[in-house]
């Protein structure tokens, strides 16, 4: 699933192609893509034909664009999230439809086509209300990301120390730090020497800092490659795939030798997920036996 880096990719791509347009219309091709529109496909083409789109924003793996009315006020937006395996593209209008098209946005000015492409179907778009600071409404509840400028890290190394949880559940909890997923935690925590599995309540002020400026690292990294793609299915609004992959000291890296101490890096079966660790620099945290 794409994370912040690859998210943040496709925001700007969007920002660049898409923000300031006017929609002509829009095609539903899938139910699937629109699931979470109240009123169905027909509402979400409704709701955006003869719209403008503002810039594109984010927060944590969510974007939206702004939907603009016609007094130039801004109170709903297109929100998206790619799922498994969301593509938002940017493809001239007469470019063979992708196999697996949802959505297809034409534009009042005749260029590019912004279309919604989804083989697995986990993902979605959907016209919503926004608040008065132009969040949608349903993304409330996501925490700010390590690279958001507002994020407040003395809130949260205290819900850190607070909550009762291993640190990497901790790190994909997106109530408390958004952004973060399964590639780019294990490479924080790589990089922390800390083990996934390590109680949240036992760590330090100074090794929660270090922890969080390893996952502003990594994904600074990424994002300056475009991201992390394994397959075709993760790529930017033009069709291109990020190059971080062949940075990554531990995900995915499975009986390849530890950068720092050379012993062989572990994978471990972890909540229907992967997790990747050096057993040595990674020490397994001692049971407690009160």
């Amino acid at each position: 699933m794409p994370e912040l880096p690859e998210v943040e990719v496709v925001r700007r791509g969007l920002d660049r192609w898409v923000a300031g347009r006017t929609v002509a219309e829009a095609h539903v091709l899938h139910p699937r893509a629109v699931r979470r529109q109240t009123g169905g496909g027909a509402d979400f083409a409704a709701q955006l034909a003869g719209r403008t789109l503002g810039p594109a924003e984010r927060r944590g793996k969510y974007l939206w664009l702004p939907v603009g009315e016609a007094n130039g006020n801004q109170h709903c937006a297109m929100l998206g999230h790619l799922g498994m395996s969301g593509q938002l593209l940017v493809q001239e209008p007469d470019h063979p439809d992708e196999t697996h098209l949802r959505v297809r946005l034409r534009f009042t000015d005749g260029g590019r086509e912004l279309r919604f492409v989804d083989q697995r179907t986990f993902g979605h778009l959907a016209v919503e209300e926004t608040d008065l600071d132009g969040l949608p409404v349903s993304l409330a509840h996501i925490a700010r990301d390590p690279l958001d400028q507002a994020f407040d890290e003395e809130a949260f190394f205290g819900a850190l120390r607070a909550k009762r949880t291993t640190v990497k559940r901790a790190l994909l909890d997106q109530t408390l730090i958004s952004g973060v997923g399964n590639i780019y935690a294990d490479e924080a925590l790589w990089r922390a020497r800390l083990h996934y599995d390590r109680p949240t309540a036992t760590l330090t002020r100074p090794l929660a800092a270090a922890l969080l400026g390893h996952a502003r690292e990594v994904m600074t990294a990424a994002l300056a490659v475009g991201g992390t793609s394994f397959d075709s299915l993760y790529v930017n609004v033009n069709g291109e795939s990020g190059y971080f992959s062949r940075s990554l000291d531990a995900y995915g890296r499975e009986g390849e030798p530890c950068y720092r101490c050379g012993t062989p890096i572990r994978r471990a079966a972890w909540m229907n997920r992967s997790s990747y660790f050096c057993p040595r620099c990674q020490r397994v945290p001692r049971q407690r036996t009160d």
